[in-house]
């Protein structure tokens, strides 16, 4: 239903921009939420995305950069004088404005930073003094901390006076005179309390909180495991500094799962659909070398036994059989232990655990797949004995499959090399290798 009312929105922004006038734009852009007009422009090509992005209002401009993915935003920010990237910025809180900064051009940035205002300023250079995948690159200053030696009452009346509560606030912050985190205190005991009862009795003590260096990754990982919506990251010393919500978090899983999708392409996350041709072409041009080199490697293999497929020419048909076989068990096991590194679930502790799991797995596997293999290699060439070799092939290339899938994430991750990038090449390469001499080793020694 979503889909089908993007596709009704795109058409309808197309027929606009044809039409040329800027005041229905602007008007129909106006009326959506940035989420769903970023999604519009990244579906645009460029000479459209730009005509687009100029009717946006400015109020809304801001949200809407947030919402783009990198390489459109870098885009549509490059093409965007100083003076209204300063007005589209001014409305947006530290953390957001913090995530556009990387791709301001560093000429205009101190001007586009200058009009913010000076807590603003302040803030944001101490989000920007943390990484930028790290909870202090992920957190928002925006937040609410109380003492714990004071009534719910009185909380209560803070609040009302305040107005307006930041965006996901379930709990208040607890801190001492120094500012060292004490625990949290749920919202909804502020409802359902006596309000004359102190805030100590209604704490949590022990909270889910960050370190400011904790990893993107850890955070993502802590909230869908503890079902959080917001938690509180604090310094070295323990003093409360700012919280991460749900709704960054969520941008967090995104990220993640869109770059392991494009890194097993060997592609850039933030790839645009329309971006130019040459320089598509380049960033992919990289990857396919890297797979010419890995396929000479595998051919080299073959040219070894070139007299041996001379006499039987059913091994050159048989052969990627065996490989793929190898490659897509392989693969399965990859995508589990990359998964398993990512969340934390496999580490140097049970890593033996798995290896021996998906081991037997390779085993079972093999031999149920050697037998059909077998037969029907056998039933198509009328040789049992080259039944047998594709049969031993298929097994051992299985086997080491599995072997291959847990170890290369992790040594790949050792040498500081993503293994959702280039994990699936270097499998494919081993299984292919593997199961190509496989094949040709067991015919040139037991059917010649």
């Amino acid at each position: 239903m979503a889909q089908i009312e993007s596709e009704n929105l795109l058409e309808r922004l197309l027929e606009l921009l044809q039409v040329g006038n800027s005041a229905p734009i602007e008007s129909f852009l106006s009326e959506l939420h940035p989420a769903d007009v970023a999604d519009l422009l990244e579906s645009l090509t460029p000479t459209d995305r730009a005509r687009a992005w100029l009717q946006i209002p400015d109020e809304q401009g801001g949200f809407v950069l947030n919402e783009l993915q990198e390489a459109v935003r870098g885009q549509l920010i490059g093409e965007t004088p100083k003076e209204r990237l300063a007005q589209l910025i001014q409305p947006l809180d530290v953390d957001d404005i913090a995530d556009l900064v990387p791709d301001v051009p560093a000429n205009i940035l101190s001007d586009v930073l200058f009009t913010v205002n000076q807590e603003a300023r302040k803030g944001l250079g101490e989000v920007l003094s943390y990484p930028e995948d790290s909870a202090g690159g992920l957190m928002d200053l925006d937040m609410i901390a109380v003492r714990d030696d004071v009534t719910l009452g009185v909380i209560t009346r803070f609040l009302r006076l305040r107005g307006e509560l930041p965006l996901n606030t379930d709990v208040l912050f607890l801190v001492d005179r120094e500012g060292v985190l004490k625990g949290v205190l749920p919202i909804g005991s502020l409802l359902i309390a006596p309000l004359n009862d102190l805030v100590a009795e209604h704490v949590d003590p022990e909270p889910v909180f960050f370190g400011v260096l904790d990893s993107e990754e850890e955070v993502a990982s802590a909230f869908e495991k503890y079902n959080l919506i917001s938690a509180p990251v604090v310094d070295e010393k323990n003093r409360l500094i700012g919280r991460i919500t749900i709704d960054d978090v969520v941008d967090v899983i995104r990220e993640i799962e869109s770059q392991m999708i494009m890194a097993g392409a060997g592609l850039r996350q933030d790839e645009d659909v329309f971006s130019p041709v040459t320089q598509t072409a380049r960033s992919r041009a990289v990857w396919l070398g890297v797979n010419l080199m890995t396929a000479l490697l595998g051919s080299w293999v073959i040219g070894q036994f070139e007299g041996t497929i001379q006499k039987l020419v059913a091994l050159a048909v048989l052969m990627p059989i065996v490989a793929s076989m190898g490659g897509n068990a392989g693969m399965q096991t990859l995508t589990i232990v990359i998964r398993g590194l990512s969340v934390g679930n496999i580490n140097s502790s049970n890593i033996r655990a798995v290896l021996r799991k998906e081991i037997l797995v390779g085993i079972l596997n093999g031999l149920l797949w050697a037998v059909a293999v077998a037969l029907i290699a056998a039933l198509w060439f009328g040789d049992p004995n080259l039944g047998v070799v594709i049969a031993l092939a298929t097994l051992i290339n299985l086997v080491i499959a599995a072997f291959a899938g847990v170890f290369l994430p992790i040594i790949l991750d050792k040498l500081g090399i993503d293994p959702a990038l280039a994990g699936g090449v270097a499998l494919t390469t081993v299984t292919d290798v593997v199961g190509y001499f496989a094949v040709l080793g067991l015919a040139a020694t037991l059917l010649f």
